[in-house]
């Protein structure tokens, strides 16, 4: 890729970030609000494709297809290889899943 100014500035802000997230407190924080993000994610799908109750199959094919997705990029790589990026999915995913079983148990009552 050419040494261009926007390439140098995209590269300067990936190292801030990378910087930002090694401190241990800041990257445990980012995980935390993936994980309530998809909380708040699976409580919105599930809410808007119960309402059409015809979008019920496809987007739990989707949801399913996705998570394995997810689940076969994480456990893929060993653990001291794994990027924020992929834990930042993992986290979401399992908010998610977490808020679907909630979501399944407040109907079962």
């Amino acid at each position: 890729m050419q040494n261009t100014r926007l390439n140098n500035l995209f590269d300067a802000i990936g190292r801030q970030f990378g910087r930002w997230l090694f401190n241990p407190w800041r990257r445990l924080s980012m995980l935390a609000i993936s994980l309530l993000f998809g909380f708040f994610l699976g409580s919105a799908v599930s809410t808007t494709t119960g309402q059409a109750a015809d979008l019920d199959i496809v987007a739990a094919g989707i949801l399913v297809i996705l998570s394995e997705i997810v689940d076969r990029i994480y456990y893929r790589r060993r653990v001291g290889a794994r990027s924020f990026w992929v834990e930042f999915l993992n986290a979401l995913k399992i908010g998610l899943t977490y808020s679907l079983f909630i979501e399944a148990f407040k109907l079962g009552s």
